[in-house]
């Protein structure tokens, strides 16, 4: 398929439509951290039907895909989080990226772009007020092209 894209379509996933994040999902996860067994798979597959079910019919996660011809080329979603406020504002909304993925054949032609322009707008109607996100080094340079940088304060981790 010839990529063009003045053809390519973006759509919000809707609920009835959770095979196709939990399809995107599984491909993310296994090019970024290698393949598991069947057994693995499929309890994974069913945990992320129910995660994605309830978050969408929560308004906890909205997610884009992007097509061309009815055939899905790039995926991403972003999950919100309401944060307890300071002395500036009662609360915040926050948004965390997960998973960009853009199926082989479809990348380094702008889709990913695309898709992340139409979470950012997204973001910004619903008034989240910070977007951060996970990136592979592929994906670096298109994310520092939209303004992400390394957070303002410190980020510690501990892994449990």
């Amino acid at each position: 398929m010839k990529i063009d894209l003045s053809k390519i379509q973006v759509r919000e996933i809707k609920a009835g439509e959770v095979d196709l994040l939990t399809t995107y999902r599984l491909a993310y996860l296994t090019e970024m951290q290698g393949e598991r067994n069947e057994e693995y798979q499929q309890k994974l597959k069913s945990d992320l039907n129910l995660y994605f079910s309830e978050a969408l019919a929560e308004n906890r996660i909205f997610a884009f895909l992007a097509e061309q011809d009815g055939q899905p080329l790039s995926f991403g979603a972003m999950v919100l989080k309401k944060i307890p406020g300071d002395f500036n504002q009662s609360s915040y909304l926050e948004g965390d990226i997960l998973n960009m993925y853009t199926v082989p054949f479809a990348r380094r032609k702008g889709i990913s772009a695309i898709l992340l322009q139409e979470l950012v707008n997204e973001a910004h109607n619903r008034g989240i007020s910070k977007i951060s996100l996970h990136t592979s080094k592929d994906g670096e340079k298109l994310y520092r092209k939209f303004g992400f940088a390394e957070p303002i304060y410190p980020v510690l981790e501990l892994c449990l």
